[in-house]
C-alpha cells in the first residue's frame, strides 16, 4: 500500500523536485539536448507536478493548500520550459 503524504508535505516535496530539476547539472556532450539529460529533468518536474496535481480538486485542502498547489503546477510548467528551452 502506497505511503500517505499529508498534503504540506507535498507542496515542500514538489518544491524540492523543480529544485532538483533547476540544479541538475547541463552534461558537456550534448547539453540541453542530452537524451539522458532532458529525460531526468521531465521525470522530475512531472514528479513534482504528480505530487500535487490532485489537491486543488480535494476536499479536505485548506484554500491555502489548494493555491499553493496551483501555484506549484504553473511553476514546474515554467521551470520544464526554462531548463530545457533556455
Amino acid at each position: 500500500m502506497a505511503k500517505l503524504i499529508p498534503a504540506a508535505d507535498r507542496l515542500i516535496l514538489a518544491r524540492e523536485l523543480i529544485l532538483k530539476a533547476r540544479e541538475y547539472p547541463v552534461p558537456e556532450e550534448g547539453g540541453r539536448y542530452d537524451f539522458s539529460y532532458v529525460a531526468h529533468v521531465k521525470d522530475l518536474v512531472r514528479q513534482a507536478k504528480d505530487m500535487v496535481k490532485y489537491l486543488p480538486q480535494s476536499a479536505g485542502a485548506s484554500k491555502t493548500i489548494k493555491d499553493d498547489a496551483v501555484r506549484i503546477l504553473r511553476e514546474a510548467e515554467q521551470a520544464e520550459e526554462e531548463i530545457l528551452h533556455g
